[in-house]
């Protein structure tokens, strides 16, 4: 979703997304999941689920995690010169994760993550703008 919300607005971002554990590696996500990013206009197929390495924390400038126990875990993760690139993906906010209940978990969780892109869009635009 961030990839397609910056390329529409012409901001130029690296974006990868990664587990704190290995047990999805290679898999595409959820297939509710990508129906209903589908039905946003979202193509989630091409993903194929990776895990967090340790070179990440010196690739990447920002590190978001989508609840606090992951938060936790890149915490103990990230070398502590790191550690100051981590935060929670939806400012103040988790995002739940749906895989257990119904198509409205999975439209909610879509909401929060659209919403969220939107707010960082903004603030990254501040950044390259100022």
């Amino acid at each position: 979703m961030l990839r397609h919300l910056a390329e529409k607005e012409g901001i130029e971002l690296r974006i990868a997304s990664a587990g704190i554990g290995d047990w999805h590696i290679g898999n595409p996500p959820d297939e509710r999941a990508q129906r209903h990013a589908k039905g946003r206009g979202y193509d989630l197929s091409a993903l194929r689920a990776r895990q967090v390495r340790t070179s990440d924390f010196a690739e990447f400038d920002l590190i978001l995690a989508m609840d606090r126990g992951h938060l936790r875990a890149l915490e103990r993760m990230a070398p502590p010169a790191e550690r100051h690139k981590l935060r929670l993906f939806a400012k103040g906010r988790e995002v739940p994760d749906p895989y257990y209940g119904g198509p409205d978990g999975f439209e909610q969780v879509l909401d929060l993550v659209e919403a969220a892109c939107r707010d960082l869009l903004q603030e990254l635009k501040g950044f390259t703008s100022g």
